[in-house]
């Protein structure tokens, strides 16, 4: 059995496609890879962030579906997602960042031995930055060349996801011997899983919480968060293997970009296995990477009717030179 590498990619609703862009972009400094629709409904953009080659491991994506309520935190909920920075001076950085943007954000704390700070975007999406100060295991990504933000300083990836669960002894079993997850640390009602090659960008942290009220999916919240798997013979492996312990699957999906396999593990929590490639490179240069509307091939013959339903948003950056500060 071919083991999971680490995170692939999380995906989350916003209020607003283009806040989300304007905040991805020139706030975090991570680079717009692909401009999309949600290939199950096409009425909605799906916007892709990640490093400056679109890494498996680095992306963040998001639906801004029409009308949707917004989301109300709780447990049983994937409840925050991570990004990895290179050093400890980078979370200083942020800090000032994040003060002189007016970010809302926690502070610079440690867990888990390592130095975090979380925060917040205009839908009260939780995020974290994480140092990779001595960090061993899945390698980073590449920051964002022309970006805003210094090189030292940039996100390159994606670090351990968060999930907030009820009933903590049923996760951790499924997390161990079906996703096949190390327990490695324990901080009060927080325990690390780690997977594949280890380090913060093949972790996950996991907290028992039964006080708080269960999770609402809306805007502001996580829909689904995705592993990485070498390819398709790979992906069929872990259906089979999902399967002979009870659990139901999509099976195989194609996303064009990657290959995908999605299963509900627990109470409203869906996690993807997703394929390492094809990858997003294909289909725009590397410079105007994520400018255009990008459609899979089983949906360009509908590109006029998807024009006309999706409003433009504007994603040229190759012709603006963005001061890093």
């Amino acid at each position: 059995m071919n083991g999971l590498k680490g995170m692939h990619h999380v995906t989350a609703i916003t209020s607003s496609a283009e806040k989300n862009y304007e905040f991805f972009t020139y706030v975090l400094g991570m680079r717009l890879v692909k401009k999309t629709v949600n290939q199950d409904d096409i009425q909605t953009y799906h916007l892709f962030f990640a490093d400056d080659k679109g890494s498996p491991g680095t992306d963040m994506t998001f639906f801004d579906f029409p009308g949707i309520p917004k989301g109300v935190h709780g447990t049983n909920e994937i409840s925050k997602t991570s990004f990895r920075v290179p050093s400890d001076a980078a979370i200083d950085y942020w800090l000032k960042r994040f003060d002189r943007l007016e970010v809302k954000h926690t502070g610079i704390k440690e867990q888990f031995g390592k130095k975090t700070l979380s925060f917040v975007d205009f839908d009260d999406q939780q995020y974290q930055l994480i140092s990779d100060e001595n960090n061993e295991g899945v390698a980073a990504g590449t920051p964002w060349q022309d970006g805003p933000i210094p090189l030292e300083y940039a996100i390159t990836g994606l670090g351990p996801i968060f999930v907030r669960i009820a009933n903590f002894d049923y996760f951790k079993e499924m997390m161990e011997k079906v996703l096949q997850f190390k327990e490695i640390d324990r901080e009060g009602d927080s325990h690390l899983f780690e997977v594949g090659g280890g380090g913060n960008g093949a972790q996950a942290v996991v907290e028992f919480n039964t006080s708080l009220p269960l999770a609402r999916q809306g805007y502001g919240t996580v829909h689904h968060s995705a592993f990485r798997v070498e390819d398709r013979s790979v992906l069929d492996e872990w259906d089979k293997h999902m399967r002979r312990f009870g659990f139901q699957t999509s099976g195989f999906v194609e996303r064009h970009f990657f290959g995908s396999l999605y299963c509900n593990v627990a109470p409203q929590i869906l996690f993807e296995f997703a394929t390492d490639g094809p990858g997003f490179m294909g289909d725009e240069p590397y410079e105007t990477l994520g400018e255009k509307l990008s459609l899979p091939p089983f949906l360009e013959p509908k590109r006029d009717e998807i024009e006309k339903m999706v409003r433009p948003i504007d994603t040229v950056r190759s012709t603006k030179e963005l001061k890093k500060e």
